[in-house]
């Protein structure tokens, strides 16, 4: 699904462009109300942030509900009533308060295209291609949420997911606790980092013999794809690297 994101706040957008992209969104991200309205499109859903540098965020929503149907969620850190009711009155299909998470995001993205196009059952299916496939027992459907191994859905917890789901953009890379932090649980994660410890772990042990995460002390984690369909080293590569 093409989604147009209209957000002057650098940090705020690639952070849910990350998101969006790890459940198979693809993302065109606008800064300014002029290159919203500029911008040619094909695109399904609009994300648009009132408080843009150039305009009012509502005139320019105003302005897209003028030209078509495309549904329009106002994303905002405006928590007024009055705000709230006038996006809505003026064309905006919903409308969610700063902060929030990209699931809530999701969520409503969803909603609001099941409203505005009723699919049948087998419309529902995957987009380009459907899953992705990690080696030869892993699958991710990013589209669905849904990870399988050797053709059997695993139960995961949501952040389970997201972190997986981000370890395997790049299979192979090194990254630091920082980035896995900011992309997954986001830049304003005040809780304790030793939650990501626990989210490996879990992956080691429901995704063992597919795939294997290494700690690298002091830096972060890689993720590496197992070949061919054993479990040749345990699953876990804790005892030659410890958890930092």
């Amino acid at each position: 699904m093409r989604v147009l994101l209209v957000e002057d706040d650098e940090p705020v957008a690639e952070s849910l462009r990350r998101g969006l992209k790890r459940y198979g969104f693809e993302v065109e991200w606008v800064s300014t109300g002029e290159a919203a309205l500029r911008h040619p499109g094909p695109y399904e859903v609009v994300l648009l942030d009132l408080g843009l540098p150039d305009a009012d965020g509502l005139d320019v929503c105003k302005t897209l509900r003028e030209r078509g149907d495309v549904p329009i969620i106002v994303i905002s850190a405006r928590s007024d009533e009055t705000d709230r009711v006038v996006g809505l009155e003026i064309g905006a299909d919903d409308y969610v308060s700063k902060p929030f998470g990209v699931r809530e995001v999701i969520a409503r993205i969803r909603a609001v295209m099941r409203r505005a196009q009723p699919r049948t059952p087998a419309e529902n299916g995957p987009e380009g291609g459907g899953p992705d496939s990690y080696g030869a027992r892993l699958t991710i459907d990013r589209k669905a949420a849904r990870v399988r191994l050797d053709g059997e859905e695993v139960a995961l917890a949501p952040k389970e997911y997201d972190l997986l789901a981000f370890l395997t953009e790049e299979p192979g890379a090194l990254m630091s606790r920082e980035q896995i932090m900011e992309a997954v649980w986001d830049a304003n994660w005040f809780g304790p980092t030793k939650t990501l410890d626990v989210h490996v772990a879990a992956l080691r042990r429901k995704l063992k013999g597919a795939i294997t995460i290494e700690a690298v002390r002091g830096v972060g984690f890689r993720l590496e794809i197992v070949s061919g369909g054993g479990d040749t080293n345990g699953g876990s590569p804790d005892s030659r690297s410890g958890v930092s």
